[in-house]
């Protein structure tokens, strides 16, 4: 039985995942943040196990009018995943989801600008990464990333998040090594739902978050 909420904060919710991780951590392991709420979860994640910490861009496709329900993901390097079982239900016309997929990738190529600040697109080749959100309600943005990280050849994928509905997480089984859902509370209702704070993480927050954590990146 779930009391009413999971955690105060992202960074609590990072220390409990970490408890959940113990058993996962490998060698040659980079912890990857899915910005912006899933940066300051993967920032405590890495300074457990003094793991390397960078970010992975991926972006909602929001259905218009529904901006929360999604009809699929973009993630970097140009994966573009639609919710078929969204679109299909909702009748989302090609063009509908072209524009919505178009505008997403603006922000996403502005925010891996922003956010890289020079430093070198990512390198997964031969590295076991673990894919960090702050939740998983479809799945859809974790199911983009994984993508992404499997085209950047990583060795084995994890994914990580505090709390996340009983379907998500097992979805990602189809296409994750692993999955580590701390809590899949039921009903779900949404992320925001098992936090006290959940205010949406800045820019300012994430680039902050990065530099605190460069000592501990090994580019």
């Amino acid at each position: 039985m779930y009391s009413d909420v999971l955690f105060y904060d992202r960074r609590e919710a990072g220390l409990k995942l970490a408890e959940s991780l113990s058993s996962h951590i490998g060698k040659n392991m980079l912890v990857l943040a899915l910005p912006r709420g899933g940066v300051p979860v993967a920032h405590e994640v890495a300074k457990v196990f003094s793991l390397p910490l960078d970010v992975l861009l991926v972006r909602k496709l929001g259905v218009p009018g529904q901006e929360e329900l999604a009809m699929g993901a973009i993630a970097t390097g140009g994966v573009s995943l639609p919710n078929r079982e969204v679109v299909e239900q909702l009748g989302i016309t090609t063009g509908i989801f072209h524009e919505v997929e178009a505008r997403e990738a603006d922000i996403l190529r502005q925010r891996e600008q922003t956010y890289r600040q020079g430093r070198p697109p990512l390198n997964l080749k031969g590295r076991n990464v673990i894919l960090v959100d702050d939740g998983l309600a479809t799945g859809s943005t974790m199911q983009a990333a994984v993508a992404t990280a499997r085209n950047l050849h990583a060795s084995s994928i994890t994914v990580a998040a505090p709390v996340g509905s009983k379907p998500a997480c097992k979805s990602m089984l189809e296409s994750a090594d692993e999955v580590v859902c701390y809590a899949t509370p039921d009903p779900f209702i949404s992320v925001g739902r098992w936090y006290v704070n959940f205010d949406q993480t800045t820019d300012e927050e994430v680039l902050e978050t990065l530099s605190d954590s460069a000592l501990m990146r090994r580019d």
